[in-house]
């Protein structure tokens, strides 16, 4: 179907569809979820096992190591990490992209079950999908505080947030669920609190008490027929919460000793030593957390709206208000108002670059519609692929800006031509577009394949990516479309006659003969593709910056660590370190101080915490980095800290992390190794903030108990249940459950606290034979230390240290110091099994850096080949290449310039500019090769057939060149919010084609005049025949003479 001659025809339904298609693209743009990054899916299986009070050694030994050996083997199954803290066991399962992990998370609860029974009062492992496509992204976070004047504890406002809060958050539409996080305490409980001295004044044995609990159950009996019905059996043994007390322990003198006698019972939650303040108050912190399609700007607004009717409506009259804390939308807004101000901006110029060439209105206009209708087009496509507008997908746009011109100069220039040899314009046009179409056909081809490569990126770079280069894609393909249908109805239609005459004719004929005189003898032609070609390669060589993965998108806020000491109580915490940080950040937040804080928030657990900070000018955040390191986080008690500014890319597991693990089974071994290599990265890179995981020091305290096994057995006791004793004198034994039809509360057997291991000592115990000893004869207790953690990689102990490389160093630089500095340091310590690996952004790197030099070669073959079936030649397929180290070269130049005025590393997003320019610097090249052939069947000797192709296509190139330029110019110069995603990608494609353009007006005629003994081509049938597409792509950018 010639659907050029059938839009010609039916202008009117070209008109119609155009308008549908802006109705659409309107729609679409309207619709769109929007969002600041992708959704970027790494496949994850988490494993989450609570054992209440039990040790890490216990964790990984009773429950880690259980489950990694049937878990081995998985398919797809990447790495395989975990961790053991006190009274809980993390395992995270990573797997490669093209995993199926439905089938996979079947195939992980199948295997789980194979497990051993776990200890009676360790809960079901809890398995989620994380990090996938079914996984829920967090939307934001808010706290719930109390207001002056509410005397009651914040965290008995738990129920009330589950009852009346959740159920309205997690209605509004795009919401997925809101949940508490922390500050609420443990899991409520149903406590049984023992005096020790009540039960052994009373003779009560304790472990004979655990014992009555554990089986107070209900039993079912079965069924019994009685006459002509049948009954169940039941025996009613569990007490209700109210009678509990009334369990009758022992009968002495005729009366009865109750549980009510030596104990208090109630309901209140678990000891934790998690904790959240907001602003200086109290708070619960609430994760709101977004369905995967869902448009992230109007659900936030949606979200704060309601936040704002429930906190006018439910919550002041209790004296309660949430407050939100990092407002992502802000952030969003500005990013995407920037990228989008530069996409018109880039228009703009664009645009005026045709006008300076054209001098008519008119024929700008007309080949400046490709540039709307390729958009508007992109956005139905973005919709129906389930994309989201995003900073990357937006650049895209700004990115395509000026190569959706292409085809369109190329249609429009061709037409005016004709114009002047046909009278019916609608013939002229027609005759135009068909002249180029299968030209338009294969330079759309080359262009757009050169992305394919990028579509096979892994990892997070591939994902990323891919809404670039799909945007790009679509774009230029579209307006390929456009030129040939809807570009000449217009022009058949609206352009006039008058088009100027071109009045840089004697400028494009003085550069060609400056151009063939460079080249006018054979020994300044060696010379000349020697150098431009040696000089390019080797200068790529020298000049190439040093890589990084991710580039350093940062947050206007200030997020702080806190490594509190082992062991450290929940009185310690907040008695001694939160107060004191309070302190110091209320002259800040009262703007007594500057930089004035906008909110801040505080979350501890166990042996660490973290401070987030929010500055009231965002453009203090520096400023207020230093005040939080030098002054908020100075001299904390027994607590080390450190702050940084935050990183956007932290989610997609920071972009410039480094993680050194350290595996053997010599521990002290490998803390000795581990500690002689912390201290070397910390001379290396001083403002690093290395820190280990897990710490190194075995300074968890502990109590250890060492049985008396002669006395146990003298009063009839055993190592089980004087096992069940200790645990009874701590946080408490597990000796049932409670549902109340409800929800279920577990039943703890506990003492009521003491002081010092003294006193525990002397606590008295009755025995089963009646006697009444002090706990101290029975077992000997000494004080010792133990791990506060005990993390494991693919089924091995590992210790970890971890760190960020400073600011204006690249990560392949501080690798380079770490393998040449640190690690020696490491395996000068290490034990003799002992083995160094490297993990986080430094390990991705080197995966993504082999990846895209696959990619590259892999570009480079399509393009050669994609050109071989263009000009039946590949010599000439090879001459065309020959031009992209030119490329390469003024790319690695623009990252060096930018380097003397800011940090610009060679980061994976910048990598891809040379992917990217592949597909854009050889159009020039294939004019220049075209028009030389065609020159030669037309009867020109070698050298007046190149003088023509560089005379004729000067004009062409530069106005090619300088719209796709011009379009980009925006994104390289204009700073702000994300700008540093993408100013690498457009450096490095401007200073390329820059170069290119420059040079490869040079490089292609040298080449060309020395191609002598094979480039004659005989005006055969066959070889005419094997013409028609090069004819075809020769004719692309026609000179308007």
């Amino acid at each position: 179907m010639d659907i050029t001659r059938a839009a010609i025809k039916n202008a009117s339904g070209v008109g119609i569809f155009i308008a549908i298609l802006t109705f659409l693209g309107l729609y679409s743009l309207m619709n769109l979820p929007i969002q600041l990054f992708p959704d970027i899916e790494r496949p994850n299986i988490n494993i989450q096992t609570s054992w209440r009070a039990a040790s890490p050694q216990e964790i990984e030994s009773e429950i880690i190591e259980p489950q990694e050996e049937v878990l081995q083997g998985l398919p797809g199954l990447e790495s395989m990490s975990a961790w053991a803290n006190q009274g809980n066991a993390w395992i995270n399962l990573q797997f490669s992209l093209d995993t199926d992990m439905q089938q996979t998370l079947i195939e992980v609860i199948s295997r789980m079950n194979r497990i051993p029974p776990l200890p009676r009062d360790a809960l079901s492992p809890n398995i989620t999908l994380s990090g996938s496509g079914d996984d829920m992204p967090a939307l934001t976070y808010f706290f719930l505080q109390r207001l002056p004047g509410n005397p009651n504890e914040i965290n008995t406002y738990t129920t009330y947030f589950a009852d009346v809060i959740k159920p309205q958050l997690e209605s509004i539409p795009g919401v997925a669920r809101a949940q508490m996080q922390s500050g609420v305490g443990g899991e409520e409980e149903f406590q049984i609190v023992f005096d020790p001295f009540k039960a052994a004044q009373l003779g009560i044995d304790l472990t004979s008490v655990t014992n009555m609990l554990g089986t107070a159950n209900d039993v079912s009996g079965g069924f019994v027929d009685v006459g002509r019905r049948r009954y169940t059996l039941r025996f009613e043994g569990k007490y209700e919460p109210q009678r509990m007390g009334e369990m009758i322990l022992e009968w002495r003198d005729g009366s009865p000793v109750t549980l009510n006698d030596i104990a208090e019972i109630k309901i209140t939650r678990a000891d934790s030593a998690n904790a959240s303040v907001q602003n200086g108050n109290p708070a619960i912190s609430i994760r709101i957390d977004r369905q995967n399609d869902a448009n992230v700007l109007a659900t936030l607004e949606a979200v704060k709206e309601r936040v704002d009717e429930i906190n006018a409506s439910e919550l002041a009259p209790q004296q309660l208000v949430m407050v939100q804390s990092f407002d992502a939308s802000v952030f969003i807004y500005r990013a995407v108002n920037l990228v989008t101000s530069n996409l018109f901006i880039g228009v703009a110029l664009a645009i005026g670059i045709l006008w300076l060439f054209m001098r008519q209105l008119r024929a700008t206009l007309i080949v400046a519609l490709a540039i709307p209708i390729s958009l508007l087009s992109t956005f139905v496509v973005l919709q129906i692929t389930g994309r989201s507008l995003n900073i990357i997908s937006l650049a895209g746009l700004a990115f395509a800006v000026g190569m959706v011109l292409d085809a369109a100069i190329v249609v429009l220039e061709n037409i005016v031509r004709k114009n002047k040899q046909i009278n019916n314009r609608m013939d002229a046009a027609y005759t135009a577009t068909k002249e180029v179409f299968g030209a338009l056909v294969a330079s759309t081809a080359t262009t757009v394949a050169i992305f394919v490569p990028v579509m096979f990126l892994s990892d997070v770079e591939g994902q990323l990516f891919a809404d670039l280069a799909l945007t790009i894609a679509i774009a230029v393909s579209i307006s390929m479309v456009v030129a040939v249908t809807v570009l000449p109805v217009v022009a058949s239609r609206w352009m006039g006659q008058d088009i100027p005459e071109d009045k840089l004719v004697p400028l494009w004929r003085t550069i060609t003969n400056k151009v063939m005189a460079l080249s006018s003898t054979g020994m300044r032609r060696v010379v000349l593709v020697l150098v431009l070609m040696g000089v390019p390669i080797g200068g790529s060589f020298m000049l190439m910056p040093s890589m990084d993965y991710l580039p350093p998108v940062k947050r206007d806020a200030v997020d702080a660590f806190l490594n509190l000491p082992a062991g450290a109580s929940e009185n310690f915490v907040a008695d001694e370190v939160l107060p004191l940080v309070v302190e110091r950040l209320q002259p800040y937040m009262d703007g007594e101080k500057q930089p004035a804080l906008k909110n801040y928030y505080i979350i501890t657990w166990p042996n660490g915490g973290t401070l987030g900070v929010r500055a009231q000018d965002q453009s203090k955040v520096k400023e207020l980095e230093a005040v939080v390191r030098d002054e908020v986080l100075k001299d904390l008690p027994d607590t080390r800290a450190f702050a940084q500014q935050g990183n956007l890319f932290g989610g997609f597991g920071n972009g410039r992390s480094i993680a050194i693990h350290l595996q053997g089974t010599d521990q002290d071994g490998l803390s000795v190794a581990a500690q002689a290599g912390l201290d070397k990265i910390r001379e290396v890179f001083p403002t690093a903030n290395a820190r280990p995981n897990p710490p190194l020091e075995q300074a968890e305290p502990e109590l250890q108990f060492y049985p008396n096994d002669n006395r146990m057995v003298e009063v009839g006791l055993n190592r089980g249940r004087m096992a069940n004793l200790v645990r009874s004198m701590g946080d408490g034994m597990y000796v049932g459950e409670y549902f109340d039809g409800v929800k279920r509360m577990n039943i703890i057997f506990r003492s009521e606290t003491w002081d010092t291991p003294e006193q525990l000592s002397t606590l008295p115990i009755t025995t089963p034979t009646g006697e009444i000893v002090q706990l101290g004869e029975l077992v000997d207790i000494e004080r010792a230390v133990g791990p506060s953690r005990i993390q494991r990689v693919d089924g091995k102990r590992t210790l970890t240290l971890n760190f960020n490389p400073p600011e204006g160093m690249s990560l392949e630089e501080a690798m380079t110091k770490v393998k040449s500095e640190v690690e020696p340091a490491i395996m000068a310590m290490m034990p003799p099994d002992g083995a160094i690996n490297y993990g986080g952004s430094a390990d991705s790197l080197k995966g993504a850096i082999a990846s895209m030099a696959d990619n590259f070669l892999f570009a480079m073959i399509l393009l050669l080949l994609l050109m071989a079936g263009l000009f039946k030649s590949l010599k000439d397929s090879a001459l065309v290449v020959l031009s992209i180290p030119l490329a390469t070269v003024g790319g690695i130049i623009a990252i060096r310039i930018m380097n003397t005025f800011m940090f610009q590393p060679m980061d994976l997003l910048t990598m891809i500019g040379f992917i990217i320019l592949l597909g854009l610097v050889v159009n020039n090249a294939i004019l220049l090769v075209h028009q030389t052939r065609l020159g030669q069947q037309e009867g020109l000797s070698r050298d007046d057939a190149v003088k023509q192709a560089v005379e004729l296509r000067l004009r062409p190139i530069f106005m090619s060149t300088l719209t796709s330029i011009f379009g980009m110019l925006p994104l390289l110069l204009l700073p702000g919010a994300g700008s540093v995603i993408y100013r690498g990608l457009a450096a490095v494609i401007v200073g390329g084609m820059t170069i290119s353009t420059l040079f490869t007006l040079v490089l292609l005629p040298t080449l060309l005049r020395m191609s002598t003994a094979d480039f004659g081509i005989k005006p055969r049938e066959e070889k005419a025949g094997g013409m028609t597409t090069a004819t075809a792509k020769l004719n692309k950018f026609t000179d308007l003479n």
